[in-house]
């Protein structure tokens, strides 16, 4: 009976080993097959994790300065997923244009499916028909140029109300908190546009309303171990991601439950009739009328709507407030370029004591100063994407379902494509073709293609706006005992790339 019992013992050690032992041989010597495939070049890669450990806190910062040694197509390996990272504007082009059909996927991830309802929203649902009927929807009935047109009156009054907030603080000659007070009003734009109304009033609701949405966007940019380390996916149940996100998905749920039957019980009250002033409408009222009227072949479900709204408030409040931080900020550390800007607004204010929207076409170095912000900050540095099919990439095999990031934090700093990258100088763009709708593939804020960004008008006349008007009313100042060359203008980790220090600055009123 002891022999067996030996072996048994013997076996059991001696196979982990083995098993290892083959692993890392085929690791350090892969098969090769009759038919080679000629792979993009990669950073060397260790057993299970692959090039995890090289992505560092801020990603797109480590993945240029390896695209720097391995060129700017490279094959890493995050896990068991393949990752594809295209860091130049040619290959970009070759992704998001020439081929863009083949990488119209998002990538299929476990935290953005919970907390979007399973790709029932826009930005990650898998492209198909329910996608281009959905992306249909937003292009079409909620951010056309006559809807967002529609919404003016609402940003005009946020915006006046973030100027009275300024000015408060400028007659006691007290510090602001820019990033927080872009935050609040990005919020309350959404909101209006989104639900006819504030939910971000004082008070505990308001309050509660803000963590639940800061909490949602930092799990929407974490990341997932099971993802890409199957095996390991129970790290994400003993670290608490699982229970975080099932929570937060669960609350903006019923939250957003409540907004959808505040609104069918009004449309109710009205006799089961649309609001018929499109002036009136917000965005929750034109999805029940999609919903009721068939409108793009067939009628979507309640999910849909959630998950487009939320779409809305991920896609329209963290990246708009984080432009206009970043846009503050590099106007603080350029006195030329304020002054530059202010005579600009003077010039064309003509003595008004406001910056309407019709004031903004005419301004051309403030949408210069946007375009330069957006090429050294762009607030989503990381363009994800993910191929349908195998494809030819520049010469190298790329197969299917592999991941791919187009870095447009590296490619808006590429000393191939721009003079001087590192400086922030908006005269590149005065007199300049180069825009951000997607056809100039090396200024890459909102994507391009097929998943392109479809709310770029809606974000660019928000931070015009607000811009226009608080270099109109106002000098600024950095606080005393900070200077411009030592200000912080480090990123913080995630999806959006904000601040890791918020934004303070000392307004002085100006006098017209």
């Amino acid at each position: 009976m002891e022999q067996p019992a030996m072996l048994s013992t013997l076996f059991t050690c001696a196979f982990p080993f083995v098993f290892f032992t083959i692993f890392f041989i085929r690791w350090l010597f892969p098969v090769t097959t009759t038919t080679q495939k000629r792979l993009p070049p990669s950073p060397p890669w260790l057993p299970i994790v692959g090039n995890l450990h090289q992505l560092g806190l801020h990603p797109h910062r480590s993945l240029q300065r390896l695209a720097q040694r391995h060129g700017p197509l490279m094959l890493l390996h995050i896990g068991v997923r393949p990752v594809l990272i295209v860091s130049s504007s040619d290959d970009a082009r070759d992704i998001m244009k020439t081929h863009d059909l083949i990488f119209s996927n998002r990538p299929k991830l476990t935290i953005s499916d919970r907390l979007l309802y399973q790709g029932k929203d826009v930005a990650a649902a898998p492209y198909g028909e329910y996608w281009r009927k959905v992306r249909s929807i937003c292009v079409l009935q909620l951010l056309s140029n006559k809807r967002i047109q529609s919404f003016r009156a609402q940003r005009e009054e946020e915006v006046a109300l973030l100027v009275q907030d300024v000015k408060h603080s400028a007659l006691l000659s007290l510090p602001v908190n820019l990033s927080q007070l872009f935050a609040s009003l990005t919020l309350d734009v959404i909101c209006r546009v989104a639900f006819g109304r504030k939910y971000i009033e004082s008070g505990e609701g308001g309050r509660k309303f803000k963590e639940m949405l800061g909490e949602f966007m930092r799990l929407l940019g974490g990341f997932y171990m099971g993802d890409f380390i199957p095996w390991l996916a129970w790290v994400d149940r003993i670290n608490g991601s699982d229970a975080k996100v099932k929570k937060i998905a669960e609350e903006f749920d019923k939250f957003l439950d409540v907004v959808v039957d505040e609104h069918i019980g009004a449309l109710k009250m009205k006799g089961g009739t649309s609001v018929e002033d499109e002036e009136g409408k917000d965005f929750v009222d034109v999805l029940l009328e999609v919903q009721n009227s068939g409108v793009a072949g067939s009628s979507i479900d309640r999910d849909s709507i959630k998950g487009i709204i939320l779409d809305i408030f991920s896609g329209g409040t963290d990246t708009t407030y984080t432009v206009l931080e970043w846009a503050m900020a590099e106007i603080l550390r350029h006195p030329r370029v304020c002054g530059k800007l202010q005579n600009e607004v003077m010039g064309i204010a003509k003595g008004k004591p406001d910056i309407t929207e019709s004031d903004l076409d005419k301004m051309h170095y403030l949408k210069a100063v946007i375009k330069e912000t957006l090429r050294l900050h762009p607030p989503i540095p990381l363009l994800s994407r993910e191929s349908t099919e195998e494809v030819k990439i520049m010469g190298y095999d790329i197969a299917a379902r592999t991941m791919v990031y187009i870095n447009a934090w590296a490619i808006g700093r590429d000393p191939s494509e721009w003079d001087e990258p590192e400086e922030f100088r908006p005269e590149r763009f005065v007199n300049s073709s180069v825009d951000v709708k997607g056809h100039d593939f090396q200024l890459l804020p909102f994507g391009a293609g097929r998943r392109g960004c479809p709310g770029i008008l809606f974000a660019m006349i928000t931070n015009e706006l607000v811009l226009a008007n608080i270099v109109h009313k106002f000098d600024w100042e950095l606080p005393a005992g900070t200077s411009a060359e030592d200000m912080n203008m480090t990123e913080c980790s995630g999806v959006v790339a904000h601040r890791k220090v918020p934004l303070v600055a000392v307004p002085k009123p100006r006098s017209f």
